[in-house]
């Protein structure tokens, strides 16, 4: 297997993404292709021989600024390290792309390289989510702002399929974001997608609110782009506000320190499960080929983490698994008219 990596995105690149494909590369699980302008990552790398056999350069000589719009990096910066590693993708030289980069230049060159799945309108942006007794996946949660009912019932499939085929999790529970459990809560959009999904043949469990997502009520959580970004952002904030409190609050007193001494295993375990390194990067579903997408902030442990997930996608055959759902998605009933209550 080979994986191509994006070595110049990220706002730690290319250092600690030189030092994650090392880390990934040393496992020989596969192959790794640094994708990046080769005068600045060979000197990274000869700190650091013997290198992996199983690791080498890709040039790319354009490079795409975290702040670049989409649009223009695709027309004007074709030989970036995007660029070039999603077309490894499409001729078949690699199996993967993974990039920790400008998330709209990686979904433009994505869609506009690798096209669309068969059935798929949009392609999903996900989100993998830690939640009590596992994780979900929420999607989308950027790349369609406004969408249609049609297109939520593609993202149920499109998630429920990765899960299946990806994180080995049967029969996943499909749930809607809504603001209320009831069938009737919701705006049009919510009235829409369920009665759709209701009939989709998916495991749908209903409506799920926002406090469900983290008590793992449901395996997959779909909504829109904007509602789902704004859902991890506030997720990421109160986690972040919480383990600020803890940290202020044990350090207040010096027995609270004792204390926590004691504690710090048990610490250390509920910090990894909510640290977003241990997931690496989430799938672009719906595009036709492998695209994980990375934290902008990814420290080392993120991308080889993220190298992991790509893995686990092209094994799973995650790509053809999702092809077979949609063709097999029923066509829709006539939707009654509801009104949002």
């Amino acid at each position: 297997m080979r994986l191509a990596l994006d070595a110049m995105g990220g706002d730690f690149a290319p250092h600690v993404v030189v030092q994650g494909a090392l880390n990934a590369a040393r496992t020989g699980a596969f192959e790794v292709a640094l994708v990046g302008q080769r005068a600045v990552l060979e000197p990274l790398l000869a700190v650091h021989r013997p290198l992996p056999p199983n690791l080498h350069v890709e040039d790319a000589p354009d490079l795409v600024a975290m702040d670049d719009h989409p649009s223009a990096a695709v027309r004007q910066k074709p030989r970036s390290s995007i660029g070039v590693g999603i077309g490894l993708v499409k001729t078949g030289a690699a199996d993967a792309f993974v990039s920790a980069g400008n998330t709209g230049a990686v979904m433009a060159f994505g869609l506009l390289s690798l096209g669309r799945v068969p059935g798929v309108e949009r392609p999903a942006l996900t989100s993998v989510f830690p939640t009590v007794n596992g994780r979900c996946l929420i999607l989308d949660v950027g790349a369609n702002a406004d969408c249609r009912a049609s297109q939520l019932l593609q993202f149920g499939v499109m998630g429920s399929a990765y899960m299946q085929s990806a994180l080995g999790v049967t029969n996943p529970r499909v749930g809607l974001l809504s603001i209320g459990e009831e069938a009737t809560k919701g705006n049009q959009l919510t009235l829409e997608a369920h009665q759709l999904l209701k009939q989709s043949g998916l495991n749908f469990i209903g409506n799920v609110e926002g406090k469900d997502i983290p008590v793992g009520v449901a395996d997959v959580v779909v909504t829109d782009g904007f509602s789902g970004n704004v859902a991890i952002k506030v997720a990421e904030g109160v986690s972040e506000a919480v383990v600020g409190l803890i940290r202020g609050a044990v350090m207040s007193r010096w027995y609270f320190q004792v204390a926590a001494a004691v504690l710090r295993p048990a610490f250390r375990s509920v910090a990894k499960r909510l640290d977003y390194a241990e997931y690496g990067g989430a799938p672009l579903l719906g595009v036709r080929g492998v695209v994980i997408i990375g934290h902008g902030r990814s420290n080392a442990r993120a991308i080889e983490r993220a190298l992991e997930v790509a893995a686990q996608a092209v094994e799973g055959r995650v790509v053809d698994t999702i092809a077979r759902s949609m063709a097999a998605v029923p066509a829709p009933a006539a939707i009654p008219t509801l009104e949002p209550s």
